[in-house]
C-alpha cells in the first residue's frame, strides 16, 4: 500500500469525541473493495471501487458487470435453484409448477431445437411469401406477433391517469436507436457494415437466396423508418409524444393502412388512441404504399428471424451473439444456458416465480425497515421543498402534495397475477411457446384497454434488481430484489443504509419531480402544476446539469449526452441531497455527528490531548508520535485527535461511509464497446460518472472527503447543481 496515500486518507478522517455505540459497529463496508493506492480527492471512483473492479474482473460473458449484476446473479442462481426442483418432477397439465417447469426444460434442450431446425418459423416466413397484394399488408400486420413497423400497447392515458388507452410506439429498426443508421463517424459506420454482414449471414443460414442483397433492402427501410424516428432526446418529451386522436383522424393520418382490419386482427375495439410518434408512424404507411412489395416482405422475413433467434439452433443463436453480443457489446463469450432458461422463465412465469423468491428470500422485518427508510427520506424531500429559495409557495404547495400523495411499493404485490389462460405444451416447440407467451401478454396487456388503471399493479417483478418510479400512478416501487448488498443491509448501520438504499429511494423520489416527471401532477395527469417564472427557473437549474454532463468525455472524442441523461442526472442529485439529509437528521436525534468518526465501545477512545491507540487498545500519551495501531486498525496523523477502530469501516466517519457505500452501488468493470453503445442508449450515465460526476455537487461530500480546490473534481460552490 503506498503509505503517502494512506497518510493522505487518514489525515481527512475527521476528530473524535466519545464512543457511543452499545454493539460492535457493523459499517458495511468492505475495506477491500478500496483501491488505498489512489486519494479520493484525486479519483473518488477509483478510491471507493478499484478493489472491488479488481476483485470482480470482466469474464467474456459481460460487456459490463457491476454490483447490480453481481447482485442479480446471486438473484439468478437462487431462482435457478427452485426453478430446478420444479422442473426435475412431473405436474399436472395447467399447473404453474407445469408451466414453469416446461419452459424451463424446453429452454435447456438445444439438441431438440438442433433437431426441429427453422421449422418452428417456416409458417411464418410462407405467410409472408403468400401475400401477393399490398391491401394484405393492415391484416398481417396486425395478427402477427413476430413483426411489425410500430408497437401497440395498453398505458394509463396521459391526460387523464385513472383509465387506460391504447397507445402506439415507433419500432421496426432493430438497431434501436436511429443514431446507429445515420451518424458518420467511424465507430458508428463499421456497426453499420457489421450489420449488413450480419443480416446476410442470418439469412443464408435459413437458406433465403441473394442474402447480400436482401440484406442492403432491410437496411435501406430500416433508415427511412430511422430517419422519421424521434431520437432519445426528443423521446423524452412527454407532452409531445402524446397525441391523442380518434380512429377516423388515424385514417387521415396514416390512409395506407386499413386500420378495420388491422385492428380487427387484434381484437381490438376502440374509438381513440394516441400516437406516440406521429411522423415516424405516417412515414411507415407511406413506405408501405410506396416501396416494391417484396421489399417490404424482406423487411417483415427478417424480423422474423431477429425476434426468433435465440429460441431456434445453436447455430442461430451464435451468429445473433456474434453481432449483438460481441460487436456491440464487446462481449467474449455467450452466457450459460442456465441463465438464459432462468431469464426466459422469469420473462414468462415473474410473479409465479418471484412469489416463491420472496417466501424464501424476503423477510418481513426488511420491508419494515425499508418503510421507515422511506419515511423519513419523504419528510426530508418535504424539508428542502419548503426551504427552497427559488420557488414561489404556490408552486410549492403543489410539490407537497404531489410528495405526499405518492405511493410506496416495497418487496412484492399483495394480489398476485393468475397465469391460468396461459398454455405451454412440451409437444410444442420452444419457439411456439414463446409465441404463445408473448401473445398471452399481449392479450392481458389489452384486457386493461378503456378500463380504469388497476393502481395494485407491477410492472417488475420481486426478484428484479432495480426500482422504479412511475409518473401516471406517482409511485415509487423497490421490489425485494434490490434489497440485499450492496444496497440494503439489515446489520449495517444508518451510514451505509442511507448512502445505498437511501439514495436509490431519494433517486425515485426525485423522478417525480426531474424534467419529465415535473410535467405530472399528483394524481399522475400531464397537467401543469408550476407557476411560469418558478418553471423558468427549474430549467435554468437543470440547465446546469445538462451542460457539466455534455463536457464529461466517456472515451476518447466522445461525449455524455447530457439532454438524454438529464433525468437520470436529476434523480441521482436529488437522491444524494435528500437521503443525505434524512441521514444526517438520523443522527442528529441518536445526539451523534456525521462528520465525527467513533470506533467501537472496547476500543476505547483517545482524549483530545491523546493521539492514537496502542495494541493494547489504551491510548498513546501526549507527545507520542509514532504508530502504535495494531494491524487493520487506522492510525491516527499526529495532531488529529482520533481513536483507532478495529473494523476496518469504522475508521470512517459516518458522513465518509454514507459516500462510500453510494459509490459502491456503482462500482462496474466495462468494456470500451459497452461504454460506446450505452452512451447511444442508456438514459443513465455510466457508473463511473454517478459518482465522479454526481458528487461534485454534493456540498456534504466536499466536507467529509475535505476536497479542496486542489482536487480535479472540485466545482466552484457557484457551478454546482442546486434544485431540489
Amino acid at each position: 500500500m503506498n503509505k503517502t496515500l494512506l497518510a493522505a486518507t487518514t489525515a481527512i478522517m475527521v476528530m473524535t469525541t466519545a464512543c457511543t455505540q452499545k454493539e460492535p459497529l457493523q459499517t458495511g463496508i468492505h475495506i477491500e473493495n478500496l483501491d488505498m493506492n489512489v486519494c479520493p480527492q484525486q479519483d473518488f471512483y477509483q478510491f471507493a471501487t478499484g478493489g472491488w473492479q479488481q476483485q470482480n474482473p470482466l469474464t467474456g460473458e459481460y460487456a459490463r458487470f457491476g454490483s447490480f449484476d453481481k447482485l442479480g446473479l446471486q438473484n439468478l442462481e437462487q431462482v435457478n435453484g427452485l426453478i430446478q426442483d420444479i422442473a426435475a418432477t412431473e405436474h399436472k397439465h395447467g399447473s404453474v409448477e407445469q408451466k414453469i417447469g416446461d419452459i424451463y426444460n424446453l429452454a435447456m434442450d438445444t439438441a431438440r431445437r438442433n433437431n426441429e431446425g427453422y421449422e418452428a418459423i417456416r409458417r411464418s416466413i410462407e405467410e409472408i411469401d403468400g401475400v401477393t397484394d399490398r391491401s394484405q399488408l393492415s391484416g398481417l400486420l396486425g395478427k402477427s406477433m413476430e413483426y411489425s413497423l410500430w408497437a401497440m400497447y395498453v398505458d394509463a392515458d396521459a391526460l387523464n391517469s385513472s383509465m387506460n388507452i391504447l397507445n402506439e410506439y415507433q419500432a421496426g429498426f432493430a438497431l434501436g436507436q436511429k443514431e446507429y443508421y445515420l451518424d458518420e463517424d467511424e465507430h458508428t459506420r463499421s456497426i453499420r457494415e457489421a450489420y449488413l454482414k450480419h443480416i446476410a449471414r442470418m439469412f443464408s443460414l435459413y437458406g433465403i437466396g441473394e442474402a447480400d442483397q436482401a440484406a442492403q433492402t432491410v437496411l435501406r427501410l430500416e433508415t427511412r423508418l430511422a430517419k422519421a424516428a424521434k431520437s432519445n432526446v426528443e423521446l423524452r418529451d412527454p407532452i409531445d409524444n402524446y397525441n391523442k386522436m380518434s380512429i377516423e383522424e388515424l385514417k387521415q393520418l396514416v390512409p395506407q393502412i386499413n386500420w378495420d382490419e388491422y385492428f380487427a386482427a387484434m381484437d381490438i375495439k376502440t374509438d381513440s388512441l394516441s400516437v406516440g410518434q406521429k411522423e415516424h408512424l405516417a412515414e411507415a404507411g407511406r413506405m408501405l404504399g410506396e416501396e416494391p412489395l417484396e421489399d417490404l416482405k424482406t423487411l417483415l422475413k427478417w424480423q422474423v428471424l431477429d425476434g426468433a433467434a435465440s429460441y431456434l439452433t445453436d447455430e442461430m443463436y451464435a451468429a445473433n451473439f456474434d453481432f449483438y453480443g460481441r460487436v456491440l457489446s464487446g462481449k467474449e463469450e455467450q452466457s450459460p444456458l442456465w441463465k438464459r432458461a432462468v431469464g426466459m422463465v422469469n420473462g414468462t412465469l415473474g410473479e409465479a416465480v418471484g412469489q416463491m423468491y420472496v417466501k424464501k428470500y424476503f423477510p418481513e422485518e426488511n420491508k419494515k425497515r425499508m418503510l421507515s427508510l422511506v419515511k423519513n427520506l419523504q419528510k426530508a424531500l418535504s424539508e428542502r421543498i419548503a426551504a427552497l429559495e427559488w420557488m414561489s409557495d404556490e408552486t410549492k404547495a403543489k410539490a407537497q402534495e404531489k410528495l405526499a400523495s405518492m405511493t410506496i411499493k416495497i418487496g412484492y404485490p399483495d394480489t398476485w397475477r393468475d397465469y391460468s389462460k396461459l398454455d405451454i405444451d412440451p409437444a410444442l416447440s420452444y419457439y411456439e411457446n414463446i409465441q404463445r407467451a408473448a401473445k398471452f401478454e399481449q392479450e392481458y396487456s389489452l384486457s386493461y384497454l378503456n378500463k380504469p388503471v388497476d393502481k395494485t399493479k407491477w410492472y417488475m417483478t420481486p426478484q428484479t434488481v432495480n426500482a422504479y418510479y412511475n409518473p401516471s400512478s406517482n409511485e415509487i416501487c423497490f421490489p425485494a430484489g434490490i434489497l440485499q448488498y450492496p444496497f440494503f443491509d439489515m446489520s449495517a448501520d444508518d451510514a451505509f443504509n442511507y448512502g445505498a438504499i437511501g439514495v436509490v429511494i431519494g433517486h425515485e423520489m426525485t423522478h417525480g419531480f426531474d424534467d419529465q416527471g415535473c410535467l405530472f401532477d399528483k394524481d399522475g395527469n400531464l397537467q401543469n402544476w408550476w407557476t411560469a417564472e418558478d418553471k423558468a427557473r427549474f430549467d435554468e437549474r437543470t440547465a446546469v446539469m445538462r451542460d457539466y454532463f455534455d463536457n464529461i468525455e466517456v472515451a476518447p472524442g466522445v461525449h455524455a449526452n447530457g439532454a438524454f441523461t438529464l433525468g437520470e442526472n436529476i434523480a441521482d442529485h436529488g437522491g444524494l441531497q435528500i437521503s443525505y439529509q434524512a441521514f444526517a437528521s438520523q443522527m442528529k436525534k441518536n445526539g451523534l455527528d456525521p462528520m465525527q468518526a467513533c470506533c467501537e465501545k472496547k476500543e476505547g477512545c483517545c482524549k483530545e490531548e491523546q493521539k492514537c491507540c496502542k495494541e493494547d487498545k489504551s491510548c498513546c500519551k501526549e507527545g507520542e508520535k509514532k504508530s502504535c495501531c495494531s494491524e487493520g486498525q487506522a492510525c491516527c496523523k499526529e495532531g488529529d485527535k482520533k481513536a483507532c477502530c478495529k473494523d476496518g469501516g469504522a475508521m470512517f466517519s459516518p458522513a465518509q461511509r454514507f459516500f462510500l457505500a453510494y459509490a459502491n452501488v456503482w462500482a462496474a468493470n466495462i468494456r470500451d464497446e459497452e461504454i460506446l453503445q450505452r452512451t447511444k442508449s442508456d438514459p443513465h450515465s455510466l457508473g463511473r460518472w454517478r459518482v465522479n460526476g454526481a458528487l461534485p455537487h454534493i456540498g456534504a461530500w466536499y466536507e467529509a472527503w475535505n476536497i479542496t480546490e486542489e482536487s480535479p473534481l472540485y466545482l466552484a460552490p457557484e457551478k454546482r447543481v442546486s434544485i431540489w
